[in-house]
């Protein structure tokens, strides 16, 4: 019994020390942006003072915040990314889904070689077709436009790949038989059967798809020309100076940055565990 509560408490004590050294950057990054450029590295964390807890409280400011959304028209970059990230998390998510659910449990003439192409594609690294996708979007008329962003991103080889492996673990073959014999066509069964089973993986993907596009720094700057249609990722990379750094202002947009993030996690954190162990208990 005396063991067991040892080992419980060195569980705990090593959950909080993690804890601890996983939040001390997100407290860093709160704390320095409410901090002034003049006084940025007198503390690590907050400014020392006479005030309570030893903390110098008039020395904190909203103005790295204030400039970041009037000044700087920071909040159109915030819009914009949620805009595009939304958009290209919902409609990839569905295309991959329907994509996977094919491979998986629909026979047609050439699965096998559709298969091995989009594992193939898997592997291809990204930057690879940057310059490609650039001429193909040249070539279309859609560069500098929503269209131009959003396409190349509605049906990545991994996603296709990941929902096919996800139909063949959770989605039974005689459950689709069952429902085609009492007269359900294809699209009904994959919405009314097939789809509610892969919840788990359409939460996780959506996840992974959105924070993919809204940390997408490289092709926002490839396919966009205008600098108004910048997402947020592109906005606080600006924030940096050349020859003078404004680190809490830069804090400040990290900050804000962060936020939606936070949302969409607290928001999906059900789904996204129960994708990413799903297949692992078997029975």
């Amino acid at each position: 019994m005396r063991g067991r509560r040892l080992q419980t408490l060195a569980v705990a004590a090593s959950l909080a020390i993690a804890s601890i050294i996983t939040l001390l950057p997100f407290v860093w990054l709160a704390c320095g942006s409410l901090k002034s450029n003049a006084i940025f590295f007198e503390s690590l964390l907050l400014p020392r003072g006479d005030g309570l807890l030893g903390i110098d409280w008039r020395a904190l400011t909203l103005d790295n915040y204030v400039r970041l959304f009037a000044d700087l028209q920071f909040g159109r970059s915030l819009v914009l990314s949620v805009f595009y990230a939304s958009l290209t998390s919902v409609l990839a998510t569905a295309s991959c889904a329907m994509g996977g659910y094919a491979l998986a449990r629909l026979p047609f003439r050439g699965s096998r070689p559709v298969t091995i192409a989009v594992l193939a594609a898997v592997l291809i690294p990204p930057p690879l077709l940057l310059a490609p996708g650039y001429q193909l979007l040249y070539h279309l008329n859609l560069l500098d436009t929503l269209s131009g962003m959003v396409l190349p991103a509605l049906a990545p080889a991994f996603g296709v790949f990941l929902f096919r492996q996800a139909a063949l673990s959770s989605v039974p073959r005689e459950l689709l038989e069952s429902a085609r014999v009492d007269g359900s066509g294809e699209l009904r069964t994959f919405l009314v059967v097939g789809l509610p089973l892969l919840r788990p993986m359409i939460g996780t993907f959506t996840v992974i798809t959105f924070l993919g596009v809204w940390n997408n720094f490289i092709t926002p700057q490839v396919v966009l020309q205008d600098p108004t249609k910048y997402p947020v990722s592109v906005a606080v990379a600006s924030l940096r100076g050349i020859y003078y750094q404004d680190y809490g202002l830069q804090m400040a947009g990290v900050a804000t940055a962060i936020v939606p993030l936070l949302i969409m996690f607290t928001l999906a954190q059900k789904d996204l565990v129960a994708g990413l162990t799903a297949g692992a208990v078997k029975g």
